[in-house]
């Protein structure tokens, strides 16, 4: 699933404005407007790919590796990003798509015999063959809730439930609904308070137009406001402090969207999308499946992570993108909701047999019913040589502990060595390093890269801000892309270890631990939450790839 940062955000700003001391206390915080981009806080728009000694940011040195390979040959590489889809037309991405020169466009026809019909810029497994598309689908808990409750409910159920062969599948069930049930019951209360949080925003809005007497108003403005009236100080300190934590109407809009997806679609037992795709979903060897539409119906979050990647570097447009010469596969297989195991294998297969030689998957969920068949796919990846990047997931969790797929442990216990798993830092340098979303464990998380307010492209020629682990692991898919093309002779393991090698530390640094309650804050080295206890950094790993390839 694409997991939205906005749960544990707007669950921390609502703890805290339900204080008005704090809010008050905050609103003494000054800037220029209104406006996520315009806080104080914020570090520069390209500040992923900067330099932390030189630009006081905690960017991967993007610019400086390439001043280091000035005037060196690179090759191109291929990048699969399996995601909800890319805009191909895109301004700064255009250039920048993977096309299948042995196929035919608009022929109906597999020219390459391939097994996918008029596949010119990858392949959409969530797509059916008369061109509909699944948007938003729901999560494998609600999936696995109501496979297990047609089973074990009612008359037969009842049965069943007393049948010695079916006692552990009974235990899965009851842990199954109990956490179905847990869930629904906490995101309807989230959105409860979500919508009294976005009460307090309007209400206050509304107040300071009037006594403002202005339609758009910035914090200038707020600043100079004197009142003696109670109500319009309490609504100037409210929206200071929505200012503060970067809540715009905007925002608003976009949580309201999350929440009403995740009760209308994810959480419902009676909303089931498949039957567009038109697959024998049972049949997890079934390949030849989906259309050729590889932007479909919701592709913000694929543009997003593609832009990342590989934005065009030289059209003096937009963003700058990590590598300078790749091409972007694209393969649509996450929905607005937890991707299948089904797809995700074929993603895999596709990516890897048409020609990728890094794969992004800036997604993840809970449980994965059909991780052999996802298991199978990664080790064929890894077989095969190809750079598997995943991100670890916005959850604020420990996932040493935590259930989190895919996943680089295979179900025989076995780990693949062409696997780098993602958490998302922030340009702090200081205590905040780490997204205070981002999953980690010492175990489980390689590294960590830029992945808070990270600029790139979105579809209709439109840039924004986003924040998770969905942006980490394209910054590092970049590098390793970069490390790829520069040094060709790089193997997909060699290019892992050279990316957790040469990670840049933050010595004697001790960072807050994500998902902590208030008034919990814990803080460790960031050795704790991490393998190598280090941030991505593009600079030290060409210099490192150099030393290899010298050898070589």
């Amino acid at each position: 699933m694409i997991k939205s940062t906005y749960i544990l955000a707007f669950g921390l700003l609502f703890n805290q404005l339900a204080k008005p001391e704090v809010a008050v206390a905050n609103s003494q915080r000054k800037t220029d407007k209104i406006t996520p981009a315009d806080t104080l806080s914020k570090a520069p728009a390209n500040w992923f790919n900067l330099d932390p000694r030189d630009n006081q940011v905690m960017g991967v040195s993007t610019e400086k590796a390439y001043e280091y390979l000035k005037n060196r040959p690179s090759k191109t590489v291929i990048v699969a990003v399996i995601d909800s889809g890319i805009d191909i037309v895109h301004e700064d991405l255009k250039d920048k798509i993977w096309r299948n020169e042995k196929e035919i466009p608009g022929n109906g026809k597999d020219d390459d015999n391939n097994g996918y019909i008029d596949d010119i810029n990858g392949w959409n497994f969530i797509g059916g063959k008369d061109g509909r598309n699944v948007e938003h689908d729901t999560q494998e808990l609600t999936r696995l809730y109501v496979q297990l409750r047609d089973k074990f409910e009612g008359p037969a159920g009842a049965k069943l439930q007393k049948k010695r062969k079916e006692k552990k599948n009974f235990a899965l069930y009851q842990e199954i609904k109990a956490a179905y049930e847990k869930e629904l019951k906490e995101t309807q209360e989230q959105y409860s308070q979500f919508q009294q949080l976005q009460g307090a925003y309007q209400n206050a809005t509304a107040i300071l137009k009037n006594q403002l007497n202005k339609e758009d108003f910035t914090l200038e403005d707020l600043e100079k406001l004197n009142s003696t009236n109670q109500q319009v100080n309490q609504a100037k300190a409210i929206m200071l402090f929505m200012a503060e934590n970067n809540f715009t109407k905007e925002t608003f809009a976009e949580g309201e969207d999350y929440f009403m997806n995740k009760l209308k679609y994810n959480l419902n037992p009676n909303f089931n999308p498949r039957d567009i795709v038109g697959d024998n979903y049972d049949n997890v060897k079934e390949r030849n499946y989906g259309n050729s539409d590889v932007t479909g119906s919701y592709a913000d979050h694929g543009t997003h992570v593609a832009g990342i990647i590989g934005a065009n570097r030289t059209n003096n447009l937009g963003i700058k993108g990590i590598a300078d010469n790749v091409k972007i596969m694209v393969v649509r297989a996450v929905p607005n909701g937890d991707e299948r195991d089904k797809d995700i294998a074929n993603a895999i297969y596709y990516a890897v047999d048409n020609g990728a030689q890094v794969i992004n998957m800036s997604f993840g969920k809970e449980y994965s019913p059909q991780k052999e068949a996802v298991d199978a796919a990664v080790k064929y990846a890894a077989d095969k040589g190809v750079v598997l990047v995943h991100a670890a997931g916005n959850d604020g969790k420990n996932i040493d502990q935590e259930k989190n797929y895919p996943s680089k442990i295979l179900a025989n216990n076995k780990e693949v060595n062409n696997w780098i798993e993602v958490g998302a830092s922030s340009f702090s340098g200081s205590g905040k390093l780490v997204g205070d979303f981002s999953n980690y464990g010492k175990k489980s998380v390689d590294v960590f890269a830029p992945g808070v307010d990270i600029n790139s492209t979105i579809p209709k020629q439109g840039y924004k801000e986003n924040s998770g682990t969905s942006m980490a692991a394209p910054v590092t898919s970049g590098v390793s892309a970069l490390l790829l093309s520069y040094y060709p002779n790089l193997t997909a393991v060699q290019v892992r270890d050279i990316i957790l090698q040469s990670t840049y530390k933050v010595n004697d640094l001790k960072v807050n631990v994500p998902g902590a309650q208030e008034g919990k804050t814990q803080q460790v080295p960031l050795t704790d939450l991490s393998v190598t206890g280090g941030i991505v950094n593009a600079y030290e790993a060409v210099k490192l790839a150099e030393t290899i390839s010298t050898k070589q």
